[in-house]
């Protein structure tokens, strides 16, 4: 592919985010009472994590040609985690992490599986370049208006992300794509900033459905 694509890159580990890290080794809804009931511990177990994927980059990033560093993961969202829990055990890291990353001269794209709307604000804070996935409730995010994630992230961050790739990209209509993706383009990236593609995985997609998708996309412009 050579510089044609989008190469995406990862920091080490099971997961790229520390608290996302951390649910692979702490079941979530343990690692979730912990931090209410023993907060000083899970804070130890994240300097753990932090250290190590520092020097990771430090030793292993610095100068490697991806195009995005993805970092972040679903357990920090706000459909799995509150907003407070995610400004204590996600925001701090999450800042480090990604200021390492800007050292190495990496761009960061934060992923949260689409449940992101009550932590907009948090995640512009953290230091990311973009954010995705943008996800629908149709595909357990809560994005309904794109517009209302624009008013805070345009100027300040990208966004990637935002087709229902289950029930609109698979099994809607061409007539139904078309409409998802001028519904995406109008809120998400009117006025730039927006790489609009499927809020995660389309395994089972028909060709068809995605030659429809880019025919979309193409007619989307600034």
């Amino acid at each position: 592919m050579g510089d044609a694509g989008i190469l995406r890159g990862f920091v080490w580990s099971d997961q790229a985010g520390r608290w996302q890290h951390a649910c692979c080794l702490v079941d979530v809804q343990n690692l979730i009472l912990e931090g209410a009931d023993h907060p000083d511990w899970v804070h130890r177990l994240l300097k753990i994590l932090l250290e190590k994927k520092l020097q990771f980059i430090e030793e292993s990033l610095k100068g490697a040609r991806f195009d995005l560093i993805e970092t972040g993961g679903g357990a920090s969202s706000d459909t799995v985690i509150s907003p407070s829990m995610h400004k204590e055990f996600c925001l701090p890291y999450d800042s480090q992490l990604h200021q390492a990353l800007h050292d190495a001269t990496h761009r960061i794209t934060y992923h949260t599986c689409g449940g992101m709307m009550h932590i907009l604000n948090l995640i512009v804070q953290n230091g990311t370049d973009a954010s995705e996935t943008l996800s629908p409730p149709g595909m357990g995010g809560n994005i309904t208006e794109p517009a209302e994630v624009r008013q805070v992230f345009g100027g300040k961050l990208a966004m990637i992300g935002g087709m229902d790739q289950m029930n609109i990209l698979t099994a809607g209509t061409k007539d139904q794509i078309r409409a998802e993706v001028a519904r995406l383009f109008e809120g998400f990236g009117k006025d730039g900033g927006y790489i609009l593609s499927a809020s995660d995985h389309f395994f089972d997609t028909p060709a068809e459905n995605l030659r429809a998708f880019a025919e979309a996309a193409k007619e989307c412009t600034y």
